[in-house]
């Protein structure tokens, strides 16, 4: 059994990458160009992908390929319908980021909400041991207290942020994309209900139909102007020309923003030139990367290839 993984590289250093020997005979590529594709799982019977797109093409040029494994949620960089003509099995990898997605949100949130960036520098640039009093007055600092939370796609992460800002003493609302998630415990509104009356609007959905270009001009003059914006979810779904405008006209007070519409971003993307850089903060796409969330990753990819083998018996 001939096992290959794609593009180790999006992986990182992990400590359980090894234990795949025990599988088969495994070959590792940190990554893999589209026209390399063919070539790296010619005579492999699984692979694993986290964004090598694996096409019709690629399918129909590797007769021994018998289980795709995505390292990753979303499927949508492998031609399912093509997959399942030619029988051969898909499998994605779900709730392995739950923990780090949600500590990746509220950590952007209280860097924002606290000015971490520049009370951290106002102490290591001297000035706090220049100064005549025992505390120090710069961007003001709210609390989430007392806010109003709202979570745009109440799924896992979505549950599991809305926890948190409970805890935190929010009051938390909800708008599911699909219609399909509904919880007791939070109130369920409209997408314009939610605009208007959150503090704090945090984007925990997939990016599809219902999701694209969903946070707009007209979306985010809704919000009021003293709200923050995250997207953790996906690129595409939050207008970044949009956003860019909102955020430098005063129409929202500030954004956390860890996906874009492309990634690697682009170096004309308008978040990275705001007139006030502050009022914006970005991560490259690495809320879901804690070393934990990426160990449970592996774990939950080699248990799908194990159950595979032992099914194919």
């Amino acid at each position: 059994m001939k096992i290959v993984f794609l593009d180790t590289k999006t992986l990182g250093d992990v400590p359980n990458l090894g234990k795949f020997s025990a599988l088969g005979n495994v070959s590792y590529y940190e990554t893999t160009a589209p026209h390399q594709t063919i070539s790296h799982i010619a005579d492999a019977s699984v692979i694993v992908t986290n964004k090598v797109l694996i096409s019709e093409e690629v399918m129909a040029a590797c007769p021994a390929l018998k289980l795709i494994c995505v390292s990753a949620t979303g499927m949508n960089n492998v031609d399912l319908m093509a997959a399942a003509s030619r029988g051969i099995a898909v499998k994605n990898a779900v709730g392995y980021s739950t923990e780090s997605v949600t500590q990746h949100t509220f950590a952007m949130l209280f860097s924002l909400l606290n000015r971490l960036d520049y009370y951290d520098r106002y102490v290591k640039n001297g000035s706090y041991a220049k100064s005549d009093i025992f505390t120090h007055y710069g961007p003001v600092i709210t609390e989430l207290s007392g806010k109003v939370y709202g979570i745009i796609g109440l799924g896992n992460i979505g549950k599991s942020v809305a926890k948190v800002a409970a805890a935190f003493g929010a009051s938390v609302i909800y708008y599911s994309t699909t219609g399909k998630n509904i919880n007791q415990e939070y109130e369920s509104v409209s997408l314009n209900d939610l605009l208007k009356n959150s503090d704090v609007i945090s984007i925990h959905a997939p990016l599809n139909d219902n999701t694209k270009n969903l946070i707009s001009q007209n979306a985010l003059q809704t919000m009021k102007k003293s709200s923050i914006l995250i997207n953790v979810g996906r690129g595409g779904i939050v207008n970044e020309e949009d956003l860019a405008s909102a955020l430098n006209d005063d129409v929202i007070a500030g954004a956390c923003m860890d996906v874009f519409s492309t990634e690697p971003i682009s170096a004309k993307n308008p978040l990275t030139h705001l007139k006030r850089p502050e009022k914006i903060v970005l991560s490259p796409h690495n809320a879901w990367a804690s070393l934990e969330a990426r160990t449970r990753l592996m774990d939950i990819v080699y248990k799908n290839i194990e159950e595979f083998l032992r099914n194919s018996r």
